[in-house]
This record gives C-alpha cells, structure tokens and sequence, in this order.
C-alpha cells in the first residue's frame, strides 16, 4: 500500500486467502471518503491507476464532498445507498435521544446494517458489470468505509472464496477510522452536523465503531432472505456467470 493512505480507513483487498490461493493486490481497494485526503492523499490515489470509483454514498454525501482527484479516464459511478444513520432521516436520531445507555447506540447500528442488503440490491447489476469489465484497479467506498462499504466488501470477498472469519477480520480493521475520528478534533463537530446532538460516550463509541455483530446481522439477512449470498447476487440480477466473472477479477490467476 502507498504509505501516505496507510494512517487512513483504506486498503488493499489482496492477499487474503481465497480457497486455495489468494486475492489479488492491486485490484480491488476499499475506502472511506474524500473528505479526510488531502493533497500528499490524493496524489497516492492518482498514482494507483484506479480507473472504476463504485460510490455507494448518498447524494448529499456526494454533493458535500465529492470525488475531484480523478480525472476523465477514471469511471465514477454515484449509487445511492441511503442505509446510513446520518440519511435515515428522524428516526435513528429519535432512539439516541431516549438516553445515554450504549446499547440503544449498538442495536441501532445492527438494524442499520440489517437494511444495508436491500439498499445494496439495486446497485449490484452495475457493480458486478463494473468488475466483469475491469482493467484497472477499482475503489469502493461510502463516507467512513465501515459501514456500506463494509457489507459490500464482505459480499464480494464471499464471491472470491474468502470464508467469513477471514471477511470478519478485514472488516475489523476498519477501527482506524474511528480512532482517527476521535483524535481529530472533529468529531464533536460532526455529530453536531448529522445528528444535531452530542450522544453519550458509550453511544459515540458504538456509533464511530466496528463490532462484528454489526455485520453477523447483515449476513443473517442475507442468509435469511436469500439462502446465502449467491442467491442474494442472483436476484439482484448478478447470475452465476457473472459471479464468476466477479472471482476472476479479484483472485484472478491466483487459483
């Protein structure tokens, strides 16, 4: 990885194991937003030849900090994915609002994550062509890259052969952006932005955080609703063949 996005919520999808070889480097990175790159940030993206940006923030998100470190060459694609307590509207607002109790905070987070497969499903016919065709590198992200950008990761990491501990473990390491929220100075400020309160600390800890319950309840979902995440792609529209397609582009040669 280019050490200027290291200290970032960003990395390289490869060399996990994937049956019996591995995922490729170089083709697949995962990301939280713009907002937090600046220029030394920018110019590592630029040089990683990314040519495909699957965008799964809202378009508001989009709007307030949007993509301009590419250039024409590079596809952005803006799919709306409004699974998140900051475009929720009210309602997540309302039950951090009952009291302090960090548990109020973490079954939040776990039912926001159990609406994430459905708000992915209209999106994922574009994301599998974006990968069947592919060339180049490919980014995902959404605004912190924990979250949406978490279940997505972990559903195309499913199609590449990688068991869910391995899956679990990556998503985990999405915990830096958190802790660099913290150390920003920011985050005050954000949550006042978003929610227009300060949660309790507890609350906040949940909210900023990863927890692996958080995606074990997107993966009952999906177990539940589609048998597993090949039936879960296959009424999306992403058939077996292209399922395949979506494994060739991030093991490639390496089974």
């Amino acid at each position: 990885m280019t050490m200027p996005l290291s200290g970032l919520n960003f990395r390289d999808l490869g060399g996990i194991p994937a049956g019996g070889g591995q995922t490729r480097s170089g083709a697949l990175y995962r990301s939280e937003g713009p907002s937090n790159f600046g220029a030394e940030q920018f110019s590592a993206l630029t040089a990683l030849g990314i040519r495909t940006i699957i965008d799964l923030r809202s378009a508001h998100e989009r709007e307030q900090t949007p993509h301009e470190w590419h250039g024409p060459e590079c596809a952005w694609h803006g799919l709306n994915v409004d699974a998140d307590l900051r475009v929720f509207g009210n309602e997540g607002r309302n039950r951090l609002l009952v009291g302090p109790d960090p548990q109020i905070a973490l079954d939040t987070m776990a039912d926001t994550y159990r609406e994430i497969p459905e708000a992915l499903l209209p999106h994922w016919s574009v994301i599998g062509e974006c990968l069947r065709d592919a060339e180049h590198p490919v980014l995902v992200n959404c605004t912190a890259g924990k979250d949406r950008t978490g279940v997505a990761v972990a559903v195309l990491l499913e199609v590449a052969g990688v068991s869910r501990e391995a899956i679990m473990q990556d998503y985990l390491a999405s915990d830096i952006f958190g802790e660099n929220l913290k150390n920003s100075g920011k985050l005050d400020a954000g949550f006042m932005g978003s929610y227009g309160f300060i949660p309790s600390p507890g609350q906040v800890d949940a909210l900023i955080g990863v927890r692996s319950l958080y995606l074990e309840a997107a993966w009952n979902v999906i177990d539940k609703g589609w048998s597993g995440v090949p039936g879960y792609l296959a009424e999306a529209g992403v058939d077996s063949n292209l399922q395949k397609h979506i494994r060739q582009f991030l093991v490639g040669d390496c089974l």
